[in-house]
Formats: structure tokens, sequence, C-alpha cells
């Protein structure tokens, strides 16, 4: 019989915003994999690192570049893929951990599309960084009948400008290198005063800023700005 794969949500940074549910399986299954960069074991491990039990469940980082060029990322996604399927198929329960929640943005959703279909899937979801990043700065994300919204720092950006025309509540993410695009956007539309700045959501090293506090040429993938346009 095939195992089965997990995809498990291990939340924004803070090892204690695991749940027991994805505490309890990673531990349990067979092998053990997550997202890791060329070299060093990446953010996902550092987060479940202080939970992990020893044992002889086999550790699997699986290098994935980030890149602009979709071919790259595409093969490294296959050869994981490839990797997984094969202890998959030999009856082993493979665990894959994922930032923040798996179908949030998350690299398992490519993994989930690769494999989900010949393989048993559960996906077990898992604090995102909206969340996070609201309760760090105090933000309330959305009350009543207030419409969210989330969108991406690369966005085009007239598509940017025409969804930020609506009232509403919104979570900008992936600012990093998009920081002084969005940045002058949101003072053309005189939404930058009380917008929110936060970056490493409830690590150590989080910070919270108003927009012309932040260092344009200092702001890291992981960070987000919270923005807010009254009816």
């Amino acid at each position: 019989m095939n195992g089965t794969l997990l995809g498990i949500g291990v939340g924004p940074g803070d090892p204690e915003l695991l749940t027991l549910k994805a505490l309890r399986l990673m531990n349990a299954c067979d092998v053990l994999a997550w997202p890791a960069p060329e070299s060093g074991q990446g953010l996902a491990h550092q987060i479940v690192e202080p939970h992990l039990k020893a044992g002889d469940q086999e550790h699997l980082p699986l290098r994935l570049p980030i890149s602009s060029d979709p071919f790259p990322a595409q093969q490294a996604y296959d050869e994981a893929a490839e990797k997984l399927s094969t202890r998959l198929s030999a009856g082993k329960s493979v665990g894959v951990l994922c930032e923040g929640d798996p179908m949030f943005y998350g690299s398992f959703s490519y993994l989930f599309a690769r494999l989900s279909h010949n393989f048993v899937t559960e996906v077990i979801p898992g604090v995102s960084s909206p969340m996070a990043c609201a309760s760090a700065s105090g933000w309330m994300l959305a009350s009543k009948n207030e419409p969210f919204m989330v969108l991406p720092g690369p966005m085009d950006l007239e598509v940017l400008r025409k969804k930020l025309e609506m009232a509403g509540s919104y979570a900008l993410m992936k600012v990093g290198r998009h920081f002084k695009k969005i940045q002058k956007l949101l003072e053309e539309m005189h939404l930058a005063q009380e917008a929110s700045y936060v970056e490493h959501a409830s690590l150590p090293s989080q910070r919270v800023l108003k927009l012309h506090q932040v260092d344009p040429q200092n702001v890291p993938y992981f960070s987000m700005i919270l923005v807010r346009r009254h009816a």
C-alpha cells in the first residue's frame, strides 16, 4: 500500500504557534521533508527544530531555489515530487513542512498539484502571516461587513491601484524589493499615513513600523503592509 502525504503548516515563525495536530503528525510520520534553500536548513526547519523528537525518522530537505524564472523552479519541484513519490510508493508516510499555511501561498501547493492525484493526502492548516502581522501591530484585519483582500507586492502597479480604490482592508504581501513602488502608490492614494509595516512577524527579529520609518534598501522578503481604505 502507498503511504500518506501530509502537508503540515508550521505557522509564521514562532515555534509556539505550531498547532497540536502539526506537532503530533510531524513526529509520527516516517519521512519529514521541508523546503530549504540551496544551502542551510531554512525557516520551516528552524520553526519545528525545538519540537523534533530523536528517532529513526528520515529527514529530507528539499532544495527549492527562489527564482523569478519559472523553469528552474518547476524542475526543482518535479525533482522534489519524484523523491517524495518514491518514498510514498514504498508505503512510507511523508510529512512536508510548509511555512504559514500550506494552501495560502504555500510551497506545498506545488507538491500537492503533482502528488495528490496518486496518493492519499491530508493538509494540516497553520497560522498564516496576515494573522501574525495583524496581531503584532494591533491591526484589525476586518470587522462587521468590511471586505478584506490580500494583494501580492509583485502585482502590476496599475492593477494594484485599481484594487486599492475599493473601500476595505488590505494585506500587501511579498513586499521585499517592491517596497518603494508600493510606498509611492500608497502616498499618491493618500493611504500611507495610517498603513502599518511588519517584518519577520512572530520572530525575535520582528519589527513594526510606519512606512516613513522603513529603510527601502533593507526590506526583507518576509514583510507585509497592512492598509485600510475607509468607505
